[in-house]
């Protein structure tokens, strides 16, 4: 089965702002992050299910999944959920950042 996936403004805001802050570091290298997080959400489209609950999922009424992109310093958690055929992308973190609270939860 193939999904859609979704990216929320609000994912979309925080892949932006690390994208503006690795561009400001080294171009070419903000340049390949952001393709290779585009791609690693569209693989979102085949089998979501083998992403790993994250661990907020216990706190939040919708089942939340993760995966990791990048290395190093430059690794992000990309949360999303799953509604019917429609793969969701909430939030994109570093991993350094504290967990999501029910606050910061977001279903668009």
């Amino acid at each position: 089965m193939a999904y859609q996936v979704r990216t929320t403004k609000t994912a979309e805001a925080q892949i932006e702002l690390a994208y503006r802050w690795f561009r400001t570091r080294d171009p070419d290298y903000a340049d390949q992050w952001f393709r290779g997080l585009m791609d690693a959400i569209a693989t979102l489209q085949e089998k979501p299910l083998r992403c790993s609950l994250a661990r907020e999922s216990s706190i939040l009424l919708e089942e939340l999944r993760q995966f990791l992109y990048g290395q190093g310093r430059n690794r992000y958690r990309v949360l999303f959920s799953i509604r019917g055929d429609v793969v969701h992308v909430l939030h994109v973190r570093h991993v350094a950042q504290k967990d999501l609270t029910e606050e910061d939860w977001v279903s668009e």
